[in-house]
């Protein structure tokens, strides 16, 4: 199901690197460590933003990569 606050994500299994795009900022975020069956169940979820608040933010070192507001 389409998320209205997570835009797009994508995963690097070999970097265990989860992007996170939001809708809201259109800002881009870089999840460090994130196992692949953490990956697969964010995929799965039903409410992603309701899914990601409760299992990835705040459990996982982050850093901001991009935005619409970046020139």
């Amino acid at each position: 199901m389409p998320s209205t606050s997570i835009s797009k994500t994508d995963y690097d299994p070999k970097r265990r690197t989860l992007s996170v795009w939001f809708v809201a900022t259109g800002k881009r975020y870089e999840f460090e460590g994130v196992p692949p069956e953490t990956f697969r169940a964010f995929r799965a979820a039903f409410a992603k933003g309701r899914f990601f608040n409760q299992h990835i933010r705040n459990r996982f070192p982050y850093r901001y990569i991009s935005g619409d507001d970046d020139s």
